[in-house]
């Protein structure tokens, strides 16, 4: 649509402001450090995508919180978490423009910088609670909450976010609706567990005739054996898995877990290809904030080593173990320790195929 003065591109991107935003502290203190203007700018360019991955996850999260999600809608969503992804690459490539920065560079303006810390960026703290970390997962500052750093407006920001439904909430209320885990007489988990049933007592009995292993070497087989044995029989044990969920070891429930499972099991099947390519996406998104994490840790630690960070946290040491901690996805990581071969897949009833499918020709069921 025509109409109105003719755009033009400074106005329309705002490049007077935005150009404008650039005021190193070292230069206001009559003492100009010239890579702070780098150190600026690659935080600010961060911010702007922590802005566009919110613009994304609020949609998304718009979607899922549905009673219903339209099917018509998951490309969309699985378009908008590879948008994500891509975005994580860029975050990853600016802590190499960063690192051109030397520690000592670095050191002519750091400590203009205390108390400011990128721990106080607000935006990343939402993505990370609308991703779905929870409160008790935060690693504190000494005795404080991770908020005390923060102003009390933003502080309040970030609290409200907590009572919010999170991603991994909304997805593991669309997992658990999956239809496909009963399906007339099929139930799933009973084919599912007596193909695991078959697969262990081959991996046993081909451990116990193994003519080539020593006592020894068989003992430790089996041993690892029954490990795995174990966790399979934690797996078909609702009350132990709501126990898991309730210890902080498992973040969805039995029954999206279980529907992960199918979803992985089966993805060769058309109607769930778009929801297994969406669970690798948000694998791919843990994935990418993980290796952001670590890189940064290494970065830190490279510029100024056993430090305190400006902040008032412990600098790397602290980084480090938000690397691990700070997943939101792990269940979905460790649904491979599960996984049968194809060939052990229960079989399908040709009425559940004929549904998953898409028959040309034939009428929809």
């Amino acid at each position: 649509m025509q109409g109105g003065d003719p755009l033009y591109y400074s106005e329309y991107l705002h490049l007077d402001r935005l150009l404008d935003c650039q005021h190193p502290e070292s230069a206001r203190r009559g003492d100009p450090a010239h890579d702070e203007m780098l150190f600026i700018i690659v935080h600010q360019a961060y911010e702007l995508w922590f802005k566009q991955i919110l613009h994304e996850l609020d949609t998304i999260l718009a979607v899922f919180a549905q009673d219903r999600v339209d099917e018509k809608e998951m490309g969309g969503v699985v378009a908008r978490l590879n948008r994500v992804v891509e975005i994580q690459r860029i975050l990853l490539g600016q802590l190499q423009v960063l690192e051109t920065m030397t520690p000592l560079d670095f050191l002519d303006f750091r400590d203009y910088l205390i108390p400011a810390s990128g721990f106080q960026s607000v935006q990343f703290r939402l993505i990370e609670n609308k991703l779905g970390i929870r409160p008790t997962q935060r690693i504190p500052i000494g005795d404080d909450p991770y908020t005390a750093r923060l102003r009390a407006d933003h502080a309040a920001v970030i609290e409200a976010s907590e009572e919010e439904p999170s991603l991994i909430e909304l997805v593991d209320r669309w997992l658990a609706r999956t239809p496909f885990l009963h399906f007339g007489d099929f139930d799933f988990w009973r084919a599912y567990r007596r193909s695991v049933d078959e697969m262990l007592a081959r991996d046993r009995q081909a451990i116990e005739e193994h003519v080539s292993l020593s006592e020894e070497a068989r003992t430790a087989q089996l041993a690892t054996f029954e490990q795995t044995a174990a966790h399979f029989g934690a797996l078909f044990d609702p009350e132990h898995h709501s126990q898991m969920v309730a210890a902080g070891h498992r973040g969805l429930s039995h029954e999206a877990f279980l529907a992960a499972l199918l979803i992985n099991l089966y993805r060769d099947e058309p109607i769930l290809q778009l929801p297994f390519r969406l669970l690798t996406t948000l694998m791919d998104i843990d994935e990418g904030f993980t290796a952001w994490r670590y890189r940064h840790a290494l970065m830190v630690t490279r510029m100024i080593g056993e430090k305190i960070g400006t902040g008032g946290t412990s600098g790397h040491e602290y980084l480090r173990r938000t690397t691990d901690t700070y997943r939101v996805f792990r269940d979905l990581f460790e649904l491979s320790t599960f996984f049968i071969p194809r060939s052990s897949l229960p079989k399908l009833p040709p009425e559940m195929e004929a549904t998953m499918g898409f028959r040309l020709g034939e009428p929809a069921l």
